[in-house]
Parts: C-alpha cells; structure tokens; sequence
C-alpha cells in the first residue's frame, strides 16, 4: 500500500513539473541538453521533466531603459529608450544582454552626433531610434521610440 502511494505521489510530481503554462504577451524558449529546442507561445505545454529545461521568458510587451550620460560639452544627456522583441527566435540568444546592448547602442550613438542642443533632441531621438535600430533589428529587437532630455 505505502510502495503504491510512493509511485503515485512520485508520478503526480513528474505530470506537475511536465505542465507549463505560458501567459499572454509571452514566450518561453525550452532547451534539451543545454541547446535551445522550440519557442513555447502563450497556452499550456507538456515539457519531458529532467530533459527540457526552461530557457528564458521572454515578454513580447514593451519594455522602458532609461540611461544618463555626461557628454564632452558638459551636457548631462538623459533618455528614455522603449523597446520591444519582435523576433523571440533571434531575441532569444542575447535577450539576457538586451539592457546593456540598448544602452550601449544609444550611448555610441550620442557620442557620434556633433552637438546636444535642446531644441533639436525630438529630431536627435529619431535619429538615435534609427541608428540602434539597425544594430538591432538582426537580433530581433527593436527600438520604438527615443525620448531625450538635456541637462
């Protein structure tokens, strides 16, 4: 009776761990050997309990990085940059690294432009939003909208 209760209590554990539900607005990447296996979409799933791993969680919503940074002209620029993953397939691989490629990307991006000036930070956010989005978009990422203010 106890051997019987042991099986079952131990299969119950097993079919716990092999359902998982994915909410809306997300995606949750499954690797099987340390190598990534499928992407799950929002619903319920069946994973094999010891081999499949849960990778990542990835939410499709947006997501807000604010950055400061002091520039050469003794100018503190700071800015708002929203984002969002297109491609879970690609975001996958570096979206652990997004934060810091954001900000790097917008800070590169800064320092390549002559001047900081107030009037013209709507423009200058349109151009960042276009610069990081063409080192982004490969990795399936995307920059929505760039809001700058100058100190």
């Amino acid at each position: 009776m106890t051997v019987l209760l042991a099986i079952t209590l131990v299969l119950f554990g097993l079919s716990a761990t092999a359902i998982r539900r994915v909410p809306a607005g997300q995606v949750i990447s499954v690797y099987r050997h340390g190598k990534p296996r499928r992407l799950l979409q929002a619903g319920t799933h069946i994973l094999v309990p010891g081999l499949d791993r849960i990778g990542h969680r990835i939410d499709l919503g947006g997501q807000v990085l604010r950055f400061q940074e002091p520039m050469p002209d003794a100018h503190d620029v700071r800015g708002t940059v929203y984002w969002q993953v297109l491609e879970p397939e690609r975001a996958d691989a570096v979206i652990e690294e997004a934060d810091q490629l954001i900000r790097g990307g917008a800070l590169a991006a800064l320092r390549e432009e002559p001047a900081v000036v107030e009037a013209d930070r709507r423009d200058l956010g349109a151009r960042l939003k276009q610069a990081m989005n063409k080192a982004l978009r490969e990795r399936g990422v995307m920059v929505t909208r760039v809001e700058l203010e100058v100190a």
